[in-house]
């Protein structure tokens, strides 16, 4: 072989080389494509089992509630193990070999883990939280014959802290699921069931901590004295409505009886006035800590609890034990629990109209004494048929819920290691100092001096907007407030001071409480820049101004908000309890990570 031909012949083999490889790459490839396309195909049929499995849990889960607070036991358990059939199915379509490679997967791969981890989830709870759910003794946690049974609300507290606990356990899971990079149907599916077991999560939390707190709470340790307070929602505070009419209730082994009952405006006026937190100060100025009716200026109801509890030690020499707030809406629900109550003199309260009753009909027909005669005997009523009638537990159960979820029922215990026990429930209506989702707060407070906030029709809006460069989020917020008051007719106690000048007009004082750490940008009222007074408390922002509406008006109030340093596209609002619920509407947006 001459010098001239080896080159050749090197770059003739060094062909075959390349071209035997290129062949055994494209021969794994091809084997490899092969099997991607068969375990794809495989992957695809079990995930259509599996959405047609996890469709009928959604569904069936739907129903189960249902039955569950209609007491409708003996459905209930059949439904139970329908569920469990479907939601093990799904669980098993996603459990194969070639389910766990394709959630390995780059493309496909988040996907089909949050599949996976839906579908757990819901086996989890069709097979441990609901069969003990559905077993459990509802009955011991509603009082029979004027009293609740504490050795049977003992007993079933075990129970309930084990369903809790499989809930929360769920909850935790889920929220660890990535939801940003998923197809737009796995992640509203992901969220929808995140807003489900949230909204589980808060029933079982409140029930396993009031199985575990009423006892005491009840007198189990010896007697206790509370002030039930009714928050009066035609002259609007933050917490919900002035404090009115109080009353104590006496709890002694579960037993409970009302004793003295008065009005906020029995107790006086305080000066000098009580020492206020000095952020509440610095907003309010001394106010809530001379006037009972004042109090609760602020949204943070420990505040205020533990103020209108010392006016009413310095007041009567009584000291309580705690305060329960409440307002005519809990009543309605209520209502719907023990049917109509009769109050003496002839008047009845129903569900569907005891709101207008006490908060409007009574104003207009009554004098400010005979006012509060009824209102101390409309709350004995509603608490004699409470206590006394037999009442469906669950449906009761679902009335405390309700109330509960929309801050209406507040409690507070003068003893530091009960109050810990409630932490930032919404119960507690503590204000918190940090945000687990951006949180707007709106507060109203009266202007008027009236019983105006009867006719107000609230909504409020929240948009997520743009990722800015210094790591904070904006936020849109759009309230309008709409009156759907008389020019004519009201009464002076409805009107009463009428501050706004005229006195059909109300007068509000709208407090926008920005996210912990972040502020309140701007603000403007029916589109023009409109003065705001500032403050902070508990680490937000607060911008606070007035708003006149007058009969058959409305105003719109837009603010921009900033949040602390955070990349979430989620964003929750916090709003005042009023007699005619508001309208909302959050608008979320993509994690700035997108």
């Amino acid at each position: 072989m001459t010098e001239s031909e080896r080159p050749t012949r090197r770059r003739s083999r060094s062909r075959r080389r390349r071209r035997a490889r290129l062949r055994r790459a494209l021969l794994g490839a091809l084997v490899v494509g092969s099997l991607l396309l068969a375990t794809g195909g495989w992957i695809g049929f079990r995930g259509w089992q599996a959405r047609a499995h996890l469709l009928n849990a959604a569904g069936l889960a739907r129903e189960l509630s249902a039955q569950v607070v209609g007491g409708d036991t003996d459905r209930a358990l059949r439904t139970l193990a329908a569920l469990q059939e479907q939601s093990g199915a799904a669980r098993a379509a996603t459990a194969d070999p070639s389910w766990r490679f394709g959630r390995r997967t780059p493309i496909a791969g988040d996907d089909l883990d949050a599949v996976r981890r839906i579908a757990v989830a819901i086996d989890e709870l069709a097979r441990q939280a609901f069969p003990t759910l559905l077993r459990t003794d509802l009955t011991s946690l509603v009082p029979a014959g004027g009293r609740v049974n504490l050795t049977r609300l003992t007993a079933v507290s075990a129970e309930l802290t084990q369903v809790d606990e499989s809930v929360q356990r769920t909850r935790k899971d889920l929220a660890a699921v990535p939801a940003d990079s998923l197809v737009s149907q796995i992640r509203q599916a992901l969220t929808d069931l995140r807003a489900e077991i949230d909204r589980l999560a808060s029933l079982t939390a409140a029930a396993d901590q009031g199985a575990r707190l009423l006892p005491p709470l009840l007198g189990a340790n010896g007697p206790r004295r509370y002030l039930l307070v009714s928050q009066n929602l035609a002259e609007l505070r933050a917490t919900g409505g002035m404090f009115g009419a109080y009353a104590m209730l006496e709890a002694e082994n579960g037993a409970v009886k009302m004793g003295k009952q008065g009005s906020s405006a029995s107790l006086g006026r305080f000066t000098p006035a009580l020492k206020v937190p000095g952020e509440i100060r610095a907003i309010w100025t001394d106010l809530p800590g001379i006037y009972p009716a004042d109090v609760n200026l602020s949204p943070h109801f420990p505040s205020a609890a533990a103020l209108y509890r010392e006016m009413f030690r310095r007041s009567t020499g009584t000291t309580v034990d705690g305060v329960l707030a409440v307002d005519p809406v809990v009543l309605s629900y209520l209502l719907k629990a023990t049917g109509p109550v009769l109050v003496p003199g002839g008047v009845p309260l129903a569900s569907d109209k005891v709101v207008q009753t006490l908060l409007n009909d009574s104003y207009q027909r009554l004098n400010v004494k005979q006012q509060d005669d009824f209102f101390a005997a409309s709350a004995a009523s509603v608490f004699d048929a409470f206590f006394k009638k037999n009442v469906n537990p669950r449906v009761l159960l679902s009335a405390f819920d309700r109330a509960i979820t929309e801050r209406r029922i507040l409690f507070w215990s003068a003893r530091p290691e009960e109050q810990r026990t409630f932490g930032e429930s919404r119960m507690a209506g503590t204000l918190p100092e940090q945000d687990t989702v951006p949180t707007v707060g709106v507060f109203l407070n009266d202007g008027s001096g009236a019983k105006l906030g009867y006719y107000l029709r609230p909504t409020a809006n929240l948009t997520v907007g743009e990722c800015r460069p210094d790591g904070r989020r904006e936020l849109r917020l759009r309230v309008t407030i709409r009156s759907t008051a008389p020019k004519s007719g009201l009464s002076e106690s409805v009107l009463g001071l009428g501050l706004a000048g005229d006195p059909y007009t109300a007068r509000t004082l709208v407090s926008i409480f920005s996210p912990a750490g972040g502020a309140v940008v701007e603000a403007r009222l029916n589109g023009v820049e409109t003065a705001l007074g500032s403050g902070t408390e508990r680490r937000r922002h607060v911008a606070t101004t007035s708003v006149d509406v007058g009969p058959g008006a409305e105003k719109v109030l837009e603010a921009t908000v900033l949040t602390a340093k955070t990349g979430v596209g989620q964003a929750e609002l916090w709003l005042t309890p009023t007699a005619n619920p508001w309208t909302t509407q959050v608008h979320s947006a993509p994690s700035c990570d997108q």
